[in-house]
């Protein structure tokens, strides 16, 4: 697989020409967002100015959250964890893998409009996210500490953020191009994730951050998982303390902020849980990490979403706060996991039954001798971190079949395409001349 947006393009438009108009700032602890403040529009020479990191900071974490759950949406669909449930039309291909259709959608973060659009993907988001932190921690470099507050965990912000978004990218994109730049190589991408993770490790280490450590330290755990080096991503896991989590967090002071997951699964009925993801049992007892509800009518039948076809299911992993429940970037659940894929088959069971006890299900007994523990594993993650949008990756990761086949018709009589990892949208092919 090889890997590529126009980031600069996109980006430059949004960071340097004309405004930085957001709805929040992060408070100085900055582990979440406390308080609400638009700044309106800035003029692009006032940018280079050390008093507005703070803005510049706020707007690159908004648009990474906006991306990550734009992000997980669409994952969910691929993956099928999600079906199709809407009448409109620019959601139905994530379900079934239009090629033609998803190179047309690169994808955005909703407006004002949020709860009521539909459309999905996420390379346009996520581009923008990644300029936008990098363009940040390049502008902070030419300050001193004196000059802005807090800078030293800006910068490791910056670089933790920037790692994610970089291995989402690499992890769910046929190709990758960067500000403009040739075609790259899925290695190539993570390569830059994980010197993003190591900058933010030995930042937060001499900051004493330990959320920002322990981020970026499950984030260089799944680039090096991703990169096959099993050594690697053991040693980081297993430095991630129990009761760890990272959340991308959300507001309801604005539609714009919300958690969309939420509102496309909850609040409108657009996305339905997948078949292979309902009444999911585990030791005889409905399993506590797939939470999922069918959705009754009054006259005890099953509701049919807002295109007359699709059973309502609904997820209930994140429905605690409506549309500010936060979603988990990076936690200790992902890092056992990884340790459980890296090590040995019963070092691995054992990484398996720390996570199980999370969710007080009883421990795993060990296999025969000479199992592999791969299928294990990949089964326990897509239980575990059901809806965090890494079934996908997984899938991709593991040559995993997507199901129905392309040719087979849905309940829609739409048919199958052969999108497995998302190509690079049209709005990039047409635009970089490296792809002409």
């Amino acid at each position: 697989m090889r890997f590529s947006h126009s980031g600069r393009r996109a980006g430059a438009a949004l960071v340097r020409a004309t405004v930085i108009a957001i709805g929040l700032t992060f408070a100085t602890a900055c582990d979440s967002l406390l308080t609400v403040d638009n700044p309106g529009r800035v003029p692009v020479e006032q940018l280079d100015d050390p008093a507005l990191m703070p803005t510049l900071e706020a707007a690159a974490l908004q648009q990474f959250q906006c991306a990550f759950a734009q992000y997980v949406g669409t994952a969910g669909m691929l993956s099928g964890e999600y079906l199709s449930a809407n009448a409109f039309v620019d959601n139905h291909p994530w379900e079934w893998r239009g090629m033609v259709e998803i190179k047309g959608a690169p994808g955005a973060c909703p407006g004002a409009n949020a709860r009521t659009v539909t459309f999905m993907g996420f390379y346009q988001p996520m581009q923008l996210a990644r300029f936008q932190l990098d363009d940040a921690a390049a502008r902070l470099q030419q300050f001193s500490d004196a000059q802005v507050p807090n800078r030293q965990r800006m910068l490791t912000e910056f670089a933790a953020y920037a790692g994610y978004a970089y291995t989402i990218l690499a992890e769910g994109m046929c190709e990758m191009a960067i500000d403009n730049g040739p075609k790259m190589s899925r290695a190539e991408v993570l390569a830059i994730a994980e010197k993003r993770f190591t900058d933010a490790i030995g930042l937060a280490t001499a900051l004493g951050d330990a959320s920002l450590k322990n981020m970026a330290t499950v984030g260089r755990a799944r680039v090096r998982l991703d990169l096959g080096n099993l050594p690697g991503a053991a040693a980081d896991a297993a430095l991630v303390p129990n009761g760890f989590v990272r959340n991308a967090e959300y507001s309801e002071v604005t539609p714009a902020r919300e958690n969309r997951l939420y509102n496309l699964t909850v609040r409108n009925d657009f996305l339905s849980v997948g078949p292979d993801y309902r009444n999911l049992t585990v030791n005889g007892v409905p399993d506590p990490r797939v939470k999922v509800t069918e959705v009754k009518l009054a006259n005890g039948t099953t509701k049919i979403g807002p295109d007359n076809a699709t059973p309502m299911w609904q997820q209930q992993k994140f429905v605690a706060n409506a549309g500010a429940t936060p979603l988990p970037i990076a936690s200790y659940a992902e890092a056992q996991l990884i340790l459980a894929e890296a090590l040995g088959v019963q070092a691995g069971i054992d990484a398996i039954n720390r996570v199980r006890a999370l969710s007080g299900i009883a421990p795993m007994a060990a296999p025969a001798p000479g199992t592999d523990i791969t299928s294990i594993v990949l089964e326990e993650r897509r239980r575990q971190l059901f809806s965090e949008g890494l079934r996908y990756a997984d899938m991709l990761r593991k040559n995993i079949p997507f199901t129905p086949a392309p040719g087979t018709p849905n309940r829609k009589s739409q048919i199958f395409g052969t999108v497995t990892c998302v190509p690079l949208p049209d709005v990039e092919t047409r635009n970089n001349p490296n792809f002409k």
